[in-house]
């Protein structure tokens, strides 16, 4: 029954097939490697200006380079390495980092964090869809699929349609596989 209703709800054509996905943004690529995934180990970040790898809040990356590096590093399924980025922020609220603190934490399996972290994101900027889609995404996870309908129908009335996070919701809703990048 529940395929029948699901299937029904997102019977809408899709405008871009799915492939590789980046976390953050609504890019339709994976982030490309950098040194900090190619080079540092552990929790830090490759420091172009010092030309080696640094704990995040002893480089010189401002607040968006830090943000591509948790991004980055998220990708590379670093989630803990990414948390310790993320941590070095200044802007701790702004609603990316709370989506990424929701991200890594769903990926670390911390569904009710994570949840948390989202909702925080998207009561800051309700057109978030990527925070509205990772949270369906989780929804998908534990078998709640009604709440996961319920991100995807927001994210298509707010201007979301063929979005890298309608379309992987969609996806994760017809499917039940969910989707990280």
């Amino acid at each position: 029954m529940r395929k029948i209703v699901l299937a029904a709800a997102l019977s809408l054509p899709m405008i871009t097939p799915l492939g590789a996905f980046a976390a953050g943004g609504d890019s339709w690529s994976p982030p490309k490697p950098t040194e900090t995934t190619k080079t540092c180990k552990g929790k830090r970040v490759w420091d172009e200006t010092k030309k080696r790898c640094v704990r995040p809040k002893q480089s010189s990356l401002n607040q968006q380079e830090l943000l591509q590096a948790a991004r980055e590093l998220a990708y590379a399924d670093r989630q803990e390495d990414a948390q310790a980025v993320l941590a070095a922020l200044s802007e701790q609220d702004s609603p990316m980092a709370l989506t990424y603190w929701g991200f890594t934490n769903r990926k670390l399996g911390n569904h009710a964090l994570a949840t948390r972290y989202y909702q925080r994101a998207i009561a800051s900027d309700p057109n978030n869809f990527l925070a509205r889609s990772y949270m369906g995404q989780g929804f998908v996870e534990k078998g709640q699929y009604g709440l996961a309908l319920a991100q995807w129908k927001e994210i298509r009335a707010r201007g979301g349609t063929g979005s890298w996070a309608e379309a992987s919701l969609r996806k994760a809703l017809e499917t039940g596989v969910t989707y990280s990048y």
